[in-house]
């Protein structure tokens, strides 16, 4: 994203320990087989670098480099580096990459696409960076997939104000269907398409999930957004945390959502 776009969900711990959660295991495992020792890694909008981490580890001595438009995120990025000595640090703009041409094997977007004002142009840019016989790898979450039980009252409402705050910052909340659509828009002719799902079933997983979402609906800039665009006020908010809560409480408890996944081939 560019360095004026809005981030949505913004930096706040409740948000952070989502993306500290992300490895290459949970997150990018679509891409292990097209990952090789002595291989080069961009890894766009790398955010704490967990992800980062476990590439930079299946490409070693393979140069990575992770790239986000927050120089604050960069920082928790070189934490996880915990220091790998193949992983370098940028900040980026995926609409507009500064880097040369065809200068990396593997370029990476996790969770980026949904946030961003032109997709096709950043796709077009992750493909200019991306070397004849790389691939461009996409990842991003479908919102109009996700599900949960049980529905206990309040908790219906965050959903819809989620996502009238990412679309009225310009972004697209059930991005992992169009991956295909904007890949073919930006040049790619070879392209697999995948999905898998994240699950949140057991009671440890369901309070953790219950305060990275419940939570940013009350505590981070999502809530600041959704009060200050008129989706919400603020005790519709704390109504939306109840529910969180009482559906992590619940024994029969279950949260999906499925997310969208491109191998492009340059």
């Amino acid at each position: 994203m560019s360095a004026d776009a809005v981030y949505t969900h913004g930096h706040h711990a409740s948000v952070l320990s989502s993306h500290q959660w992300r490895t290459v295991e949970n997150s990018a495992a679509y891409l292990v087989e097209h990952l090789r020792p002595g291989a080069s890694v961009l890894d766009i909008g790398c955010g704490p670098g967990t992800i980062t981490a476990g590439l930079a580890d299946r490409v070693a001595p393979g140069r990575v480099v992770a790239a986000d438009s927050a120089e604050t995120v960069l920082d928790e990025a070189r934490r996880s580096a915990g220091g790998r000595s193949n992983i370098e640090f940028a900040v980026a703009d995926v609409h507009a990459l500064d880097f040369p041409d065809a200068a990396f094997d593997v370029v990476h977007a996790h969770q980026v696409l949904q946030h961003v004002a032109d997709p096709v142009t950043a796709l077009r840019e992750m493909r200019r960076v991306t070397r004849p016989g790389g691939v461009v790898a996409v990842r991003d979450v479908d919102f109009g997939t996700v599900t949960w039980h049980p529905d206990p009252p309040g908790m219906d409402g965050w959903l819809p104000v989620y996502r009238a705050v990412a679309r009225g910052n310009g972004g697209e909340p059930d991005a992992g269907r169009y991956l295909v659509s904007w890949a073919r828009a930006a040049g790619f002719a070879d392209i697999t398409a995948t999905a898998s799902a994240w699950c949140f079933a057991t009671p440890e997983e369901r309070e953790w999930w219950s305060e990275t979402w419940g939570g940013r609906m009350v505590r981070s800039a999502v809530a600041d957004q959704a009060v200050a665009g008129g989706h919400a006020s603020r005790d519709e908010l704390e109504g939306f945390y109840a529910g969180w809560k009482a559906w992590a409480a619940a024994d029969d408890g279950w949260f999906s959502l499925t997310h969208g996944e491109i191998i492009c081939r340059r």
